[in-house]
This record gives C-alpha cells, structure tokens and sequence, in this order.
C-alpha cells in the first residue's frame, strides 16, 4: 500500500459525496488528510440518487422548511461552481386535483420560489396542456417550476480531485478494518481490499461518513454502541429509451403521496424514479424489486400518452439512503435532514459521525463538519468552499468554453467534445493534452471512448474496473455491449500506466 507517511490530523471513513466533501474541505484548511473508501469512490449511495440538485418541494408538507431553505441556498451555491456536471432543468408538475388540491401546490410553489434567494433559476408559473401535450387529455394544467440536475458520480470525484489538488491523500478500494482511540491520537489499520495488504496509520481525528455502514462501523470497527439510530430507506429508478422530446423533466403525483421524477437522460433515455421503501438485507445487494418495477411504469402510464412495458427497461439502478430515525410512519416522510455528532470525552481525540444528508447539502454539511473539528486543530484555516469552483469548473459558460476548445481540438467528434465539457469541463484540456488527431486518442472501445480517456480517468482518478469507468466517471454503459466491454475490461487488466491505490 503506498503511502508517504503514517501520520495524518484526518482520516475520512468513506468516498460518498459527503466523504469526500468533508476531505477537500478540510484539506483545503491546511489539514493532512487521509481518505479511505472500501470500494470505488461513489459506488453506494452517492451514484444512485435521482440526480438532482434541489430545495425538495415535497419536503414542505412535512414542514421541513429549514432543510428546504438550506438546500435552496446551496443549489444556487452549486450551480455556480460546478457549472459542467450540473444545469438548470425545468419541472412540469401535472395538477390531479383528488391527489393534492390545486391552491395547495400553488401555495408550496410560492414559498419553495422565496424561502432563499434565486439568482439564475426563474420562479415557477402556472401552466396548461393541451390535446396535443404528450400527457394524456385528461390533464389540463399544472405548474412548471425550476430546480437543477447534477451527475452525481462525477461530483464525488471532482471532490476527491479537490482533496487531493489540496494535499489529501485519497485511497480508494482500501478498507478500515480496525479504529482504536489512545487518547490524544487514534490507531487506526486499513487493509487494501485486493491484495489483503495492511497498513497502520494514526490520525489525530476520525470522521465517520460511511454512508448506509455508518452504523455498523461502530459494531465493526470502532469499539462501543452507535451514538443515533438510522433509517435504511431504498430508493429504486429506471432507464428507458426517451419517452418524450421535450427539455423538461416531469414530477408526477401518486394517490399514496409519494412522487416520483421523469427526467431527460443521457440524451437518448428517460430516468424514472425514485421509489421510497424500508430496507433491511445486506447493502451491497440491494437491487430493484419486481414491485418497484411495477410502481414506477404504473405511475408513468397514469400520466403520459406513451405507454411502457418491462420491455422498454434498459437499465435499473437502487441505492440504500441512511436516513436520521425520526420515527416517521412512513419512508417517504423520514427527514432528509443530517446530524453530525462528535464524540470527544475528556479532550480525547475526536470521532465526528455523520448521520443522514442529501446531496444538495453536501457542501454546507462538509463545512459544518470540519467547523465541528476545529477547536482540537488550532491551525486550521478559514472556510473556503462556497466560492471556490470544483476541478473543471472554471469557466464562464459551456459555449464559450466549447467555442475555445473547437479552436484547440477541430478534429474531435462534436458528441464527444459535449460529454466532455459535461464531464470534465476545463479537464478536457489535461485529458487531451496536445493530440492533433482522433489517431493520436489510441484504441477505440466504442460510443466515443478511446484509449486516451480510459488511461486518464486510470492514472488520474481511481478508475481501475470497467465498471467504474462506464458506471460512474460516465454513462456509456447505457451503450456499450458485452463485447466492447470485454476488451475495455482486457485493456484496463493489461494497461502498464500508475493506477493510484
């Protein structure tokens, strides 16, 4: 296991987007940070989320308004220093009146456009559909309001790459199999998941982000009983081929009360979900049901002209959401809500467990987190994060920048300079480096994806699977078929370059 050293101020338990969230914060406030994650970064909860960054307008009727405004406030925060893996979209809400009456929706829809000031997202109006609409004739009107979309994978990487631009070291596929606090310091054995090889490192502080594990860390690894009770609730989605042409995506209402969200994908798919169920099987098997299945095309025929089938599915997906126990009746209704508790008896060395979060909050929990911290590190820094673009981000707009690397890269495919400002944005240029021509981007697997990309994406973040490469640092498993992903699986096994630990 590679490592430079053996003492850090931080050891991050977890690659979620709230793991590494917390690292980048920290390193960036002059902290030594180490991160570990037992698998691939954003391989749990973090890359199965409905991918959108928004206030949460369901949450209003559970009076969650502080949650609301919080997550409001960071969309607008997010949106502006992430500007390539997320953009503004547009939200049709169909009005059924026996399901929600229509002044009620009216209402939520006003204090969701002033609970936190808007800056690039306009308010939400009133609507009506005509025969021609692609809904079916027995819907009217309804609402269209805006929120935005994120890919979500991406920005757990793009945190990792900010940790690291910022001094952390990130060891991803490595495990924490054991935790003991001495007083001052903890000792702390990791153990990378491959080889089985072990390392022991000590850290002055350990932050707990380990997702759905949070819990069971406690059992597992740090000695002695979880401080707070989480809920494990499964959300579930569907991919189809592309249901309608239309820009916006739609939130659909159900008579249980429950949502759930149809939004354009991939250019070429729908996303459908989520769904909202009790889970208590082992997390790393969680997966769709045939119920879920049912309940997501159920409620997408209920309102649109174009019926699917189980044939239509083209991809399914489900993540295990580690949600505060608020004692809710329903899964649906269990905050989305975080809470950090620390753990320093007598000035021991800290243990900050993470409880709970959604992805829009990620970055104020982060800093919240590292706040939590700071007393027992008398030269940390100041916060950073809220005006501080992620890797890639730094630029004014997508067509400017795309206008700059046409000149640069003539030669390359028009699709597949879009997925890369959508991936990378100003990276491309560390991606591509000084090729002159798609000859010099190396063998071709396929949908745009050369030997170039997957050597980067190796060498530069943490890829070291297929799976990671077409799952989570893209899309392009939507595409791919058994074959193209035997030989990208080969090349990878067979590549020389530094694949980082």
């Amino acid at each position: 296991m590679k490592l430079l050293d053996n003492e850090y101020d931080l050891l991050v338990i977890g690659g979620g987007v709230n793991g590494t969230g917390i690292a980048a914060d920290a390193a960036g406030r002059g902290l030594k940070v180490l991160l570990c994650e037992q698998n691939d970064l954003a391989s749990a909860t973090s890359s199965s989320s409905s991918k959108l960054i928004h206030g949460g307008l369901r949450y209003l009727e559970h009076y969650q308004f502080r949650l609301v405004k919080e997550a409001l406030k960071e969309r607008e925060v997010l949106l502006k220093n992430a500007p390539h893996i997320m953009w503004p979209l547009s939200f049709r809400l169909p009005h059924q009146a026996h399901l929600r009456p229509y002044w009620m929706i009216r209402i939520g829809l006003f204090i969701y456009d002033h609970l936190a000031k808007r800056i690039t997202l306009p308010a939400s109006k009133s609507i009506k559909f005509t025969r021609d609409s692609i809904l079916n004739n027995t819907i009217t009107r309804g609402f269209e309001y805006a929120d935005g979309w994120v890919d979500d994978s991406r920005l757990v990487i793009l945190n990792a790459l900010a940790a690291q631009q910022k001094g952390a070291t990130i060891l991803s596929r490595t495990r924490c199999i054991k935790a003991v606090r001495n007083n001052n310091n903890w000792s702390v054995t990791l153990e990378q998941q491959g080889s089985k090889k072990q390392c022991s490192i000590v850290a002055k502080g350990v932050v707990n982000a380990a997702g759905p594990w949070v819990a069971s860390l406690f059992d597992e690894v740090i000695t002695g009983p979880s401080p707070h009770n989480i809920r494990l609730v499964k959300g579930s989605h569907i991919i189809v081929p592309r249901i309608h042409t239309e820009p916006q995506a739609y939130i659909l209402q159900n008579k249980d009360q429950r949502i759930i969200f149809v939004t354009p994908f991939e250019d070429d798919y729908s996303l459908i979900g989520t769904t909202d169920e009790e889970y208590s099987d082992n997390i790393a098997d969680v997966k769709i049901s045939d119920k879920e299945v049912d309940y997501l095309i159920g409620i997408t025929n209920n309102y649109f002209k174009k019926q699917l089938t189980h044939n239509d599915i083209v991809h399914t997906f489900s993540g295990v959401r580690p949600l505060l126990d608020d004692n809710s009746c329903d899964a649906q209704a269990v905050t989305r809500d975080y809470k950090l508790i620390l753990s320093s008896n007598n000035n021991q060395a800290p243990l900050l467990s993470v409880f709970g979060g959604k992805i829009t909050t990620y970055r104020k929990l982060a800093e919240n987190a590292v706040n939590e911290l700071a007393s027992f590190y008398p030269h940390i820094g100041q916060t950073w994060t809220k005006n501080t673009p992620l890797p890639g981000g730094d630029f004014s707009s997508k067509i400017v920048l795309k206008q700059q690397l046409q000149v640069k890269y003539a030669w390359l495919p028009e699709f597949i300079l879009n997925r890369f400002i959508r991936s990378y944005g100003t990276g491309t240029y560390t991606l591509l480096t000084d090729a002159r021509s798609v000859a010099d981007l190396g063998q071709h697997f396929g949908h745009g994806l050369y030997a170039t990309e997957v050597n980067y994406l190796v060498n530069s973040e943490w890829a070291s699977s297929a799976e990671d490469i077409l799952w989570r640092r893209s899309k392009l498993g939507l595409r791919f078929n058994t074959e193209q992903i035997t030989a990208l699986s080969q090349y990878i096994q067979n590549y020389n370059g530094s694949i980082p630990l």
